[in-house]
């Protein structure tokens, strides 16, 4: 087996993993998932007072 051909089988084999990711992340299946994780940063779970300790200064 030559570089060349070496070569050429690791860019295939690659080229088919992208291809994979690609229909794993556009799949029907996935996309409730992907809609809860862009709407993560929107959810807010706690108020703001007590995320930043209630007010109270802190040096």
């Amino acid at each position: 087996m030559t570089q060349g051909t070496f070569f050429g089988l690791i860019t295939v084999l690659l080229l088919l993993i992208f291809i994979g990711i690609v229909i794993w992340a556009y799949s029907k299946n996935r996309k409730q998932d992907f809609e809860e994780a862009a709407n993560l940063p929107l959810e807010d779970d706690k108020p703001a007072e007590k995320r930043s300790g209630g007010g109270k200064d802190h040096e």
